[in-house]
C-alpha cells in the first residue's frame, strides 16, 4: 500500500482528515442558519397571531361585511329612536298646553314631513336585475354590456319622481318611509338609503290615487327608456296593485348636516 495523503493507515494520518472536517463546517454552519430562521418566523407568526389563526381571524372583514354589520346597527338604531318617538309622543298629548287647532295643524305638519303613518290604496314597483347571461331578445340591439343588466340609481330615482308626481301621498322603498331629505343611492349593484344598504329586487311602494300614479309612470321619459331594456335584455319590471295599505313613518333622525367653512 502507497503512502500517501489520502490513507489514514499512515504515520501522516493526523493531518490527512482535516481538510475533509474544514470542508464539513460551512455545512454545519448553514443547517444552524436555517433552523434559527425558521425559529424566527415561528415567532414572528405566533407573536402576529396571538394565539388566532390569521388566515380566518374575524377581524379581517371584507368591506361588504363591514358595511353589512352597520346597516344592521342603523336598523335597530332606527327601531329604537321610532319607540322613543312614540313614547315622547304619547307623553306630549297628555297636556301640552297647546290648542286643538295648533295641534290639529302640527299633525298636518307631520304628515307632509313623512314622519307619522299613512294609510290608503297602495301600489308597488318592483325592479330587478336581468340574468347575468341575458342577450338581445330584439334583432337590430347589440348584446349588453354588464351596465346594461343592472340596476342603476337613475332607474330607481325614475320611479320614485314619477310617483311623487302623480300625487303619492307616501312612498317606502324596500321596509324605509321616503322624506324630503331622503337621498336614493347605488353604489355598484346595492342600494344605500338612510345608512341602510339593499340588495335587488327593489321594491318601492306608494300610497295613492291608483289611476294618476300608473299614469305617471306611463308619462316619465326615463322610465320609458328603462322599459327599452326590459322588453329587450330582461331587466325586472313588475307593477301590483295592493289593496289598502298602512306605510310606516319615518323612523330615523331628522337633523340636517352639512359642510361648514373651516377656520
Amino acid at each position: 500500500m502507497t503512502n500517501s495523503a489520502d490513507s489514514p493507515g499512515t504515520g501522516t494520518t493526523g493531518s490527512a482528515p482535516e481538510p475533509a472536517r474544514r470542508r464539513l463546517r460551512p455545512m454545519r454552519v448553514l443547517t444552524v442558519a436555517v433552523f434559527a430562521l425558521a425559529g424566527l418566523i415561528f415567532f414572528t407568526s405566533f407573536d402576529t397571531a396571538k394565539g388566532t389563526n390569521i388566515r380566518t381571524d374575524a377581524s379581517l372583514l371584507k368591506l361588504s361585511d363591514l358595511i353589512q354589520e352597520r346597516s344592521h346597527k342603523n336598523k335597530g338604531l332606527d327601531e329604537s329612536n321610532g319607540s322613543l318617538r312614540d313614547d315622547v309622543e304619547s307623553l306630549a298629548e297628555g297636556d301640552d298646553g297647546s290648542t286643538k287647532a295648533e295641534d290639529d295643524k302640527l299633525a298636518g305638519l307631520e304628515k307632509s314631513a313623512g314622519t307619522q303613518k299613512v294609510t290608503g290604496k297602495a301600489m308597488t314597483v318592483t325592479l330587478n336585475d336581468a340574468p347575468p347571461d341575458a342577450t338581445a331578445k330584439l334583432p337590430g340591439y347589440p348584446e349588453p354590456q354588464p351596465d346594461y343588466l343592472v340596476i342603476h340609481q337613475q332607474d330607481l330615482q325614475a320611479v320614485v319622481n314619477a310617483l311623487w308626481q302623480g300625487g303619492a301621498q307616501g312612498i317606502k322603498v324596500m321596509d324605509q318611509r321616503l322624506i324630503s331629505t331622503s337621498a336614493v343611492r347605488c353604489v355598484g349593484n346595492t342600494l344605500i338609503l338612510q345608512g341602510r344598504v339593499y340588495s335587488p329586487p327593489y321594491k318601492i311602494t306608494a300610497v295613492g290615487d291608483p289611476d294618476r300614479l300608473n299614469k305617471a309612470l306611463s308619462d316619465s321619459k326615463a322610465i320609458q327608456n328603462y322599459m327599452v331594456y326590459v322588453n329587450v335584455y330582461g331587466l325586472g319590471w313588475k307593477v301590483t296593485q295592493d289593496g289598502t295599505v298602512t306605510l310606516p313613518g319615518y323612523s330615523g333622525t331628522v337633523d340636517l348636516h352639512y359642510a361648514e367653512p373651516v377656520g
